[in-house]
């Protein structure tokens, strides 16, 4: 039988040990851990992580995060880990996060029968080496340019924002959202992690990294306006992302998109990305008191 525990400052070699092996699927665990360490407090990126051991070796993990979002790289000892994470958090839930195959069977443990979903998706997981990125010509020619968001596009992409959440996330529109992404992209954009793309001298693109360590970065937050859609755009703002992040030293980039969003396969495969994984994302508008 495994042991099952809290990990506590000092098992953070022993989680990356175990993590590092599965970065496609474990970017925001191993970036969250880093930025804020393993010890919960309510601010953002901490969690309470959980791990199953085997010869005191972690064979798998999962970690209750602020935001409410628990996320998972448990390939064994499943059940009894989930069960382990919720009681140890002792908070609501908001959703869960992970591998497809993970992240299906546990929401079937859920009381969903009066729930709001706001997400239930399978998405394609991309990987990309980034000595393999394939360039858009329309970049490389100079016809669209792209750089990093800067405090004076915040109206614009605070605005997206709220476009992107409401398309791509399942929100509801209301004044919180758009305080609360007006937030979000101020600190975006003061951390360094959105760029925009611009043509004919006005923004018509924007893409973000979600979650960034050392050795790659995980692309999210790509967004296209209705008018500006079918000229690839999107491509060409990820692309400039990357080429940045790879001057910068990452050598791996990680997305993930809606099986059913083609268009956005479609430009991600023209950059070199190929198709490793699927990966699910499960919400809920209000979250959920879980007893297990």
């Amino acid at each position: 039988m495994p042991v099952i525990r809290q990990l506590v400052p000092g098992d953070e070699d022993a989680l990356e040990a175990f993590l590092l092996p599965r970065l496609e699927t474990s970017m925001f665990l191993i970036s969250n851990m880093r930025e804020s360490g393993l010890e919960y407090n309510g601010e953002r990126y901490t969690g309470d992580y959980v791990a199953a051991f085997e010869d005191d070796d972690i064979v798998a993990v999962m970690a209750h995060f602020w935001n409410g979002i628990v996320i998972t790289q448990a390939p064994v000892h499943l059940d009894a880990l989930w069960r382990e994470t919720l009681r140890t958090s002792q908070r609501p839930l908001k959703g869960i996060i992970g591998p497809y195959h993970q992240v299906f069977s546990l929401k079937s443990t859920l009381p969903l029968e009066s729930a709001a979903l706001q997400l239930d998706r399978r998405e394609i997981l991309y990987s990309l080496a980034l000595d393999a990125l394939v360039v858009p010509a329309a970049l490389q020619t100079g016809q669209v340019t792209g750089r990093p968001a800067e405090y004076r596009d915040v109206d614009i992409l605070a605005r997206w924002r709220v476009g992107y959440a409401i398309e791509a996330l399942g929100e509801e529109e209301s004044e919180a959202l758009w305080t609360n992404e007006r937030a979000m992209t101020e600190r975006a954009v003061e951390e360094g992690n959105t760029w925009v793309l611009e043509a004919d001298g006005q923004l018509v693109a924007t893409s973000a990294f979600n979650s960034r360590i050392w050795e790659a970065v995980q692309v999210g937050g790509v967004w296209t306006p209705p008018e500006f859609r079918g000229r690839g755009y999107a491509r060409c703002v990820v692309a400039q992302s990357l080429l940045d992040a790879r001057a910068e030293g990452a050598q791996l980039a990680i997305l993930f998109t809606d099986e059913i969003n083609i268009p956005a396969q479609k430009a991600y495969t023209a950059l070199g990305f190929r198709h490793v994984g699927d990966y699910y994302l499960f919400m809920v508008h209000d979250p959920l008191d879980v007893a297990l």
